[in-house]
């Protein structure tokens, strides 16, 4: 297992200058929790809220649109881009997780739509989190649910069945210290092992539709997330396995010539400073 920092750097890599890609495929994806992810946060007019790990802006976005106050982070120069577009209103910077820029108790509210998936240090980034909010503040959080919902794990499915070998350079996973369960009591001890008072946790369930070749030429085929990234690093020949078996599973979710039906899951945790 690589250590924290190896874990946060290829991260950086897997991410750098994909927010075009991302903002025209598994964002769409992504957008689904963001109304629910900041109705637990209870953002709405005048509230300080920070929204970390802002990717294309989604949540920055639908917080200003509350009557916000709102402030967004995100380690990748193309999404801090992206998101200045998209949310014209926010204060849209440049951070990495786990140190941000700002003093003990600056925001009401601290959102991150699904940026835990992508940090080494989980517990780590929760502390910080807590540290931004003020005394009764409110943080807010989505992951990924593992195992994964079918639609979810339809890239997945494809790689492992076309014998695709992981490269030495994508990380195996999180540290043993730093992992926990994506169950619903595994992130509310995570949430409770990093301080964070009342914390409770909901399973999101949805069903998302996209396009099959939108879907593979937006996502693995642009070598977007982990799964592009692996797809990326293939020869020619297992990229085109890869993309038969993705062709042959996704038909399980075809219900609309060509348009795919994909269940998702998501955990949602939620708690107080």
């Amino acid at each position: 297992m690589p250590g924290t920092r190896g874990f946060d750097e290829s991260e950086r890599l897997i991410w750098a200058g994909r927010a075009g890609a991302y903002a025209g495929g598994f964002a769409r994806l992504c957008a689904h929790t963001v109304p629910r992810l900041l109705d637990v946060a209870h953002v709405g007019p005048g509230v300080r809220m920070l929204d970390v790990g802002t990717g294309p802006g989604t949540a920055a976005a639908a917080g200003c649109a509350r009557g916000a106050s709102v402030t967004a982070v995100d380690a990748e120069p193309s999404m801090v881009e992206l998101a200045r577009r998209t949310a014209p209103a926010a204060d849209v910077r440049l951070a990495a997780l786990p140190e941000l820029p700002f003093a003990d108790g600056t925001f009401d509210a601290v959102v991150g739509n699904f940026v835990l998936n992508h940090v080494g240090g989980p517990r780590a980034t929760l502390t910080e989190l807590l540290r931004l909010v003020r005394p009764g503040g409110r943080i807010a959080l989505t992951i990924w649910t593992a195992p994964p919902a079918p639609g979810q794990a339809l890239i997945g499915r494809a790689i492992r069945a076309a014998g695709a070998v992981r490269p030495s350079h994508l990380p195996a996973g999180l540290a043993a210290e730093d992992d926990f369960s994506r169950d619903e009591s595994g992130f509310e001890g995570l949430m409770e092992s990093a301080g964070l008072r009342d914390a409770a946790c909901e399973t999101l369930a949805w069903d998302h539709r996209a396009d099959a070749e939108e879907w593979w030429s937006r996502g693995p085929a642009a070598g977007v997330a982990f799964g592009g990234a692996f797809v990326q690093s293939q020869t020619p020949e297992v990229r085109a396995e890869i993309k038969r078996y993705f062709d042959l599973f996704g038909a399980e979710f075809d219900d609309s010539g060509g348009v795919l039906t994909l269940p998702h899951t998501a955990l949602l945790g939620h708690a107080r400073r």
